[in-house]
């Protein structure tokens, strides 16, 4: 028997991955991807640095998933974090370690990454074929699974057909449509009898309804909690960075909120909330604030907040207090000081949407992952059809999972469909 021919669609990290992990076993590798280049997806990544996994161990790995974390078991034991991490090393992308155990390349150039998939691609003589758009996945009928039907190859969109005993479909989701990613795979899927759980834009960023946000556009927070919350309950907590912009709030914290909003919450009234001195008790901050007061004791409140707060947050934090921003310090009662308090540590917006696709880093939802068999990629439906990527239904907060959920799917369809794993 001669060596199996995998054709993968997608040449991002994902699609990238399954060709060299099948041609490595193997099969002979036709990689098609429909952009002028591989990867230009991970090329934007990480604000164009790639954050392209976290060091973090196994059971930390599976808490940052959003959706159908146990699905990822399988692929995650074959092509873990440090298995990434040696694969980038080896392959000549030197790697550092970042806060929140982010691993970047030492260059901080994506295209570092982009760079080391096409070399191991080369190494292992994989056929990638540029500006070719698939149209069409074949199939031949009654002859695959339970006399169902089996994989026979795809047609590109200018009529050309090829063939072959596996497809992996690697196409990505709808983020980032620029790059690409413009459903195709969910398309095929249907076509070929799979259900695709809603799409939706996820590590996105929020709007809002209050117009004082937008008063404070571009100011970036570091250091600060913030808290999602559905009535008393709470959807999501984190620390770190966050913006302000013209629509509403972004940044790392936001992002990572918003998948949890989008997944169960976007059609509930959500309100967040933010800490802007998660480090001080009230008590502490009330005394930090005496102690300003006391040092600026003749000025007006609106001069006198410089010590704990950016210049262009002070006056939307003295408008929600309904104090007088001309009000001498020393003339502020203690129920206003207070006020103050309250508004510093628990600053309430309300989340009346998110931002579309175009700036969402994954998408949420996806081929449903119940039609896939975890342990080899492989669809239950058609035989010979493979998954991998964002076009499942698999996502996770930010810091790196997204890609490593790239990587791992990847890795394990490619090790399949060359014939190493599942049934033969």
């Amino acid at each position: 028997m001669g060596r199996k021919h995998v054709i993968v669609i997608g040449g991002g990290g994902a699609g990238m991955m399954a060709a060299i992990a099948a041609s490595r076993h193997g099969a002979e590798v036709t990689l098609l991807e429909k952009n002028e280049k591989t990867g230009k997806k991970i090329y934007i990544t990480g604000k164009g640095r790639c954050n392209l996994t976290n060091s973090c161990d196994k059971e930390a790995f599976f808490e940052h998933m959003i959706s159908n974390g146990k699905f990822l078991y399988s692929a995650f034991s074959q092509m873990d974090n440090q298995a990434v991490m040696k694969f980038f090393e080896d392959s000549g992308c030197r790697l550092k370690e970042e806060r929140g155990e982010r691993i970047f390349p030492v260059s901080d150039h994506s295209s570092d990454v982009i760079a080391a998939l096409n070399r191991q691609m080369a190494r292992e003589q994989v056929k990638v074929l540029l500006h070719s758009e698939v149209e069409e996945i074949i199939i031949k009928e009654g002859d695959g699974r339970e006399n169902g039907s089996r994989i026979a190859g795809v047609r590109l969109s200018n009529g050309k057909k090829f063939y072959a005993d596996a497809v992996i479909i690697a196409t990505g989701g709808r983020s980032y449509e620029a790059t690409g990613s413009t459903g195709d795979g969910y398309r095929f899927a249907e076509e070929l009898g799979h259900t695709i759980k809603e799409v939706k834009p996820a590590l996105v960023p929020l709007t809002v309804q209050e117009s004082w946000c937008m008063e404070m556009q571009g100011l970036s927070l570091k250091n600060v909690s913030v808290a999602l919350k559905s009535g008393n309950k709470k959807i999501y907590e984190g620390f770190g960075e966050m913006l302000f912009t013209h629509f509403g709030v972004s940044g790392p914290l936001i992002l990572s909120a918003s998948s949890f909003y989008v997944k169960k919450y976007k059609d509930m009234p959500v309100s967040l909330s933010i800490d802007l001195k998660p480090a001080l008790t009230r008590e502490q901050l009330d005394k930090r604030l005496l102690r300003d007061f006391e040092e600026n004791k003749n000025k007006q409140l609106r001069n006198s907040l410089g010590g704990l707060l950016p210049s262009k947050i002070i006056p939307v934090i003295i408008k929600l207090t309904g104090i007088s921003p001309d009000k001498k310090v020393n003339e502020i009662t203690r129920q206003e000081r207070e006020s103050l308090i309250m508004c510093l540590k628990n600053m309430t917006m309300t989340v009346t949407g998110t931002r579309g696709f175009t700036e969402a880093i994954v998408t949420q939802g996806g081929v449903n992952v119940k039609e896939v068999n975890p342990s080899t990629m492989e669809s239950k439906l058609v035989r010979g059809l493979y998954f991998a990527g964002e076009v499942l239904d698999l996502d996770a907060v930010t810091g790196g999972f997204n890609l490593q959920i790239a990587w791992s799917t990847g890795y394990l369809a490619g090790l399949s469909a060359a014939g190493e794993r599942g049934e033969k």
